[in-house]
């Protein structure tokens, strides 16, 4: 099953810091981990993911820097910085919460306040 790209933008960005939490990678190589990863679920076209990776390099979560692959061909490897990895925690641990939630909600149970 695909997800709605509204659905999929809400988590791209908690998905791209989990998964440079273990270890840099360059654009390509991220897209298909996620997709691989998520067993073909979640997928980021070039499109999404490369504003996406900008705009956490411009809030410095991540950081990018030019590598030169084994082929000889220059490549942008991202890496997670420490305030990404505190960002990373915070929203893992919200959407632990939301998915504690959605399964009380789609399970039936009434839990009451």
């Amino acid at each position: 099953m695909k997800f709605e790209s509204q659905l999929l933008k809400g988590v791209a960005p908690v998905v791209v810091l989990e998964i440079l939490s273990r270890g840099q990678m360059y654009g390509y190589e991220l897209s298909q981990a996620i997709e691989q990863r998520s067993g073909d679920i979640l997928t980021l076209g070039k499109g999404t993911l490369y504003p996406l990776l900008y705009n956490l390099e411009a809030k410095k979560l991540i950081e990018g820097k030019w590598e030169e692959a084994e082929s000889g061909r220059k490549r942008r490897y991202y890496s997670i910085t420490s305030r990404g990895k505190g960002q990373l925690a915070e929203q893992k641990a919200q959407l632990m919460e939301l998915h504690n939630g959605l399964n009380l909600i789609f399970s039936g149970v009434f839990v009451p306040a």
